[in-house]
Formats: structure tokens, C-alpha cells, sequence
């Protein structure tokens, strides 16, 4: 019988984005069904509210396992194709004929569903579980269930398996944030970009109507966005990135209640509180008992990276664990990528089948500027070697020991005066530092910080620092960045370790002005191949509103308060983790 399906191989829907990290696997379930739809299916959870829920199941005579999909966006264009950040539930297209029940389900509050909407608090975690188990015990599925699904798909399955339902039996969260303060709020400086765009996205898609996206012309559209020749365009998009520039789209009105209320408790809110704390995965984390394979791309610093390392601490040791680290466009959007990989785990642990998903170390990296996937047996790859670089005061970042200097930039928010005693000229809103031109190749993989040591002129400012590639053309590519609020900098010293200092983040205490402070600002962990005649360069500014200023994947945010002449002092430095550069290049 044939039958329609996306996939890899010939006459099947291509879908966009590596399928594997590097690898080659056996015994994959292969296409050998068609699609039951059961729209607007009604969940009762232990409260009496109704989620709705899409049910796309195989036209199998036996029961089957079901993945569910979980999120505050519309489950009716999950499988439309747009290139939106907020189609990230997976293509049913693929598992389905594959022999996986598909349910895509909208949160309280969200999409027809019934309840108030909390923004991943304890209610919708609690009713995360209860959906599973309700998947569990339909006629049509065989008892195993797993999650799937990336960014708010994927932070649901952290929040779900943190629950214990009995019938989860494995989870594939690509692209989550643990904590939802470090979306919002990136160490204490508000990412406001993206922040105003998404949640005003959220409650403009919740309030829409079934009839606006389930219409003849909306499946027109799908089949025009699903054409090979339209969909391979949006191979290389990022959806994220995307609505972080929607700002003027997104003014379109949604109900105040409980959008603005939750948007005014999160812009509020700059260091960890309790309302924070109720909304943190990573303490969900902590329970995990199933099976979890986390991914996420090199590129994704400002949203859902950082908590890639954090859950794999948090996991490493405690349950079957697995990582995948993708290069650029590793993710894109309507997500497609990864497929395959996760076929072959929950054909592992939701059907039993031997696939090879377990085989060789845990840990697989694409290694930017080597081109190649990596393996390692834990995270950090310990053999790294920290590697200190001065920020000297004639701008040259340097593996030497400084002679004393420093470096000045200025602040002023607009509209405002100049600080008193400000020197003329006037001095630049942004420094950077750079290497010579590299002798040989440098592969820099791991943990990263910056200890600054600097003077304000203000009580407060933000640490903005981004770490780039500069090639031999002086183009710069952005590898990751990192920041601070001043304020913010108290570190818990017992938790951190070179290249990863723990900052509290829980209360925050003003800087002496004029005086010499040490801050630890951790960057991101990343990869990069540094290759000969590149050079490294490290930008510092308080403000990155700028088109000048650097801003990975275009997520900006709000500037100080006050106006500040910012001292960097020469005894800073850059603390990279170098490997070998011949690294350890893996194939199949």
C-alpha cells in the first residue's frame, strides 16, 4: 500500500533541517499507514477544565504509542508549514504513518481550551501530566506515551515528566528553557525585544477563532507553503529570531486579562522571586525518571541554549541521557529537523525496537569552522584547558600578562544629560578588544567567562559582552555573548567553577560608584573553530539598541536608567576553553 509521508528518502514530503546528529541508524519504523483526523478532541483534567486537543492517530488495527505536543499556540497550524516561530509541535505527516498517535494540545486558556492562562505555572505543569495519562488510556493507544516538540513544546515535556506520569515513557525536548526568567530577564537585563513581541504573540494567537485558521482558503495556503519548491526556502529561517522583530504585528489587541497582567509580572520582576520560582523547570527537572534526550543549536544563545547545559547537570547520571549540539540552522522554522533522531528514540523506548540510539558516547557537537560532528562521554568535554586573555588598554586581547591601563565608554540613555564630568571628546558607547591574527587553528569548546574588573560612574549599568569570529575580510561572525546587570553580581562561589560562575540573581546591591569592581559574567557555552589568520574579538557596551552594536539573533533590550562613564580596567580577562585542534572527529 502506499502512502503518503514527509521524510528523507525519494517521493516522500522532504523535510527541512538535519535529520541526525551525524549518525546512521537500523531498524526504523517505516511509513505503512494513513492519517485518522480527530479535531478539537475534548480533555478533561483533574479540575474539571476542557483542553481541546487535534488527534492525528495511524489507521492501525492494533493500538499504538502517542506522542503528545503541548503549548500555549494554535494546534490548528502545527502542521500548516508556516515559517513561524510558534509551529514547533513536529510534522504529524511523519510520525503518524510511522505507526505514532500525534496529539497537539492547546494549554488552559489557550486555543478554544478552557481555564485561565499562567505561563507555564503550577496549574498548567499539573494538567501536563494529567493529558498524558488521558493519551494513555484511549482505546487507540497501546499504553506508551512520549513528548515531543521544541521550545514551549519542549519546555511542557519538562514540565510534564516532572510530574511522573506512569505512562510517560520518554521525553525529546529540543530547544527549552528551564527556568522562564532567563527568557525574559537575561541575568537582571530585560530582553525586551523578544519578551514584548512573544507574549503579545500569544495572546493575540489565543483569542482567534477555529473558522480563522480551519478554512478553504487556509488550506490553499497550506498547500502552497508545503510545495517543495516554497518550503525549501524556509530551510534556513529562524523562527525566533523572527518574532523578536514583530513588534509592530504584535500590537495588534489580545485580552488584558491575563496577557498584560502576566506581562506586567514579568517585566516587574528583574531578579528570582517566588512568581519566578513557580514557573521554574528546572527544579521540575529535578524528579525526571524517564528517559530524556535534549538538543538545541549552537546559534540559539539568548533563549534556549544557556538551559541546555543546566538540564544536562541536572540529568546527567539520573536517567538514559542523550545530547545533540546542531550548527547554524540546525533549527528552523515550521520545525521539521531532527526527525530521524527521534525516531530512532522512542522506536527504542516506546516500541523496544534495537535502533543503535544508545550506542557510542552521549554527547555529539558540530564543531562551526571544523564542519564535523564531535562526541564526548560527558559535558564539559574535559579536555579543555582554560586559556586567560587580557583586555589591554591598547585594545588588543592578548595570552599575556597586561601592563596596568583601562579603557572608557559612555551611557546616556536618551533624552537624558551627559554624566558630570563626562571628558570631551566624547568618548564611544561600545569597546572591543581583538587578537592579533591567529597563528594556527584554535578550538574553543565549553565554558566561557568574562572577569571584569571595571569602575561605573552610576550606582547600576548592563554588562553586554559578545565573543566573535573575525575572518580575514574583517567580517565578524557572532559565536555567543553574555550579561549582567551590575547589580546583580553576586556569585555563589561553592557552585561555580572556571568559566562558570553561579550567579544568585535573588536580590540586588548597588555598586559603589568610582570604585574598582570584580564582576564574573558568564558567556553562553559554545563551539567554534577559530581558524588561522581569524582573529577573536570581544565587544562590551551597556546599551545594544544600536544597529552598530551586536545583538544575537536580533534579541535587543532595555538600556539603564541612569547615564554612566563605564571604566574597564587592563587586569580583565577572557577565560576561553581550549581543546587540541585536530579535536575528535566522529563519522556514523
Amino acid at each position: 500500500m502506499a502512502v503518503s509521508a514527509a521524510g528523507t528518502d525519494p517521493g516522500q514530503r522532504r523535510l527541512n533541517g538535519p535529520q541526525t546528529t551525524g549518525r546512521s541508524y537500523r531498524n526504523l519504523s517505516p511509513p505503512a499507514y494513513g492519517i485518522i483526523e480527530q479535531f478539537d478532541t475534548e480533555i478533561v483534567v483533574r479540575d474539571g477544565t476542557v483542553l481541546l486537543a487535534d488527534v492525528l492517530r495511524p489507521d492501525a488495527p492494533e493500538p499504538v504509542p502517542a506522542l503528545v505536543a503541548a503549548s500555549c499556540y494554535p494546534r490548528e497550524i502545527q502542521n500548516s508549514g508556516a515559517p513561524l516561530g510558534f509551529v514547533e509541535a513536529g510534522a504529524s505527516d511523519f510520525w503518524v504513518p510511522r505507526g505514532y498517535g500525534h496529539v497537539i494540545v492547546d494549554v488552559r486558556g489557550t486555543g478554544g481550551s478552557g481555564g485561565t492562562y499562567t505561563m507555564l505555572g503550577p496549574e498548567e505543569q499539573r494538567d501536563l501530566a494529567d493529558v498524558v495519562e488521558w493519551v494513555a488510556g484511549q482505546p487507540w493507544c497501546d499504553g506508551n506515551v512520549g513528548m515531543i516538540g521544541i521550545s514551549y513544546f519542549g519546555m511542557t515535556q519538562l514540565a510534564a515528566a516532572g510530574h511522573c506520569p506512569p505512562h510517560l515513557k520518554a521525553i525529546f525536548p529540543g530547544a527549552a528553557t528551564a527556568e522562564l526568567y532567563e527568557a525574559i530577564w537575561h541575568h537582571g537585563v530585560l530582553s525586551s525585544t523578544f519578551a514584548s513581541a512573544w507574549l503579545a504573540g500569544v495572546g493575540i494567537l489565543a483569542g482567534k477563532k477555529e473558522h480563522l485558521f480551519r478554512n478553504r482558503v487556509v488550506d490553499v495556503l497550506e498547500e502552497v507553503l508545503k510545495s517543495p519548491a516554497v518550503h525549501q526556502r524556509f530551510e534556513h529561517l529562524n523562527g525566533e529570531a523572527a518574532v523578536s522583530a514583530l513588534g509592530a504585528v504584535m500590537r495588534a489587541s489580545y485580552p488584558s486579562d491575563p496577557f498584560d497582567r502576566l506581562w506586567t509580572e514579568a517585566v516587574s520582576r528583574p531578579v528570582r522571586d517566588g512568581w519566578w520560582e513557580d514557573r521554574n523547570l528546572a527544579e521540575a527537572a529535578r524528579r525526571i525518571s524517564v528517559p530524556v534526550y535534549l538538543f538545541c543549536d549552537w546559534e540559539n544563545v539568548p533563549l534556549h541554549l544557556p538551559s541546555t547545559f543546566t538540564l544536562w547537570e541536572s540529568l546527567e547520571g539520573r536517567v538514559p541521557l542523550r545530547m545533540g549540539l546542531l550548527g547554524k540552522n540546525g533549527l528552523t522554522w515550521p520545525w521539521e529537523s531532527m526527525h530521524v533522531e527521534a525516531l530512532a528514540w522512542f522506536d527504542h523506548w516506546l516500541k523496544g525496537v534495537d535502533t543503535g540510539v544508545l550506542d557510542g558516547p552521549p554527547v555529539r557537537y558540530w564543531m562551526p569552522g571544523a564542519e564535523e560532528f564531535r562526541t564526548a562521554e560527558t559535558w564539559p568535554p574535559p579536555e579543555a584547558t582554560i586559556i586567560d586573555y587580557a583586555l589591554r588598554s591598547d585594545g588588543l586581547l592578548a595570552a599575556t600578562d597586561p601592563s596596568p591601563g583601562e579603557r572608557r565608554y559612555l551611557f546616556v540613555p536618551d533624552g537624558a544629560e551627559r554624566p558630570r564630568g563626562a571628558p570631551e571628546p566624547m568618548l564611544p558607547s561600545m569597546l572591543a578588544w581583538e587578537t592579533p591574527p591567529l597563528a594556527d587553528d584554535l578550538d574553543v569548546v565549553g565554558e566561557m567567562e568574562l572577569v571584569l574588573d571595571a569602575r561605573i560612574s552610576a550606582l547600576d549599568t548592563h554588562w553586554l559582552v559578545t565573543l566573535q569570529d573575525v575572518d580575514e575580510d574583517d567580517q565578524a561572525e557572532d559565536v555567543t555573548a553574555g550579561w549582567l546587570r551590575a547589580s546583580l553580581r553576586a556569585v555563589d562561589e561553592e557552585a561555580s567553577r572556571p568559566g562558570r560562575p553561579v550567579l544568585t540573581l535573588t536580590s540586588a546591591e548597588p555598586v559603589p560608584p568610582n570604585s574598582l569592581v570584580t564582576y564574573r559574567i558568564p558567556l553562553v557555552p559554545n563551539a567554534r573553530r577559530f581558524a588561522r589568520h581569524h582573529r577573536i574579538r570581544l565587544t562590551l557596551t551597556s546599551d545594544d539598541r544600536a544597529s552598530t552594536a551586536p545583538a544575537m539573533m536580533g534579541f535587543r533590550h532595555a538600556p539603564p536608567a541612569d547615564a554612566s562613564v563605564n571604566t574597564v580596567a587592563s587586569s580583565s580577562r577572557l577565560r576561553l576553553p581550549a581543546t587540541s585542534p585536530s579535536g575528535h572527529p566522529t563519522s556514523g
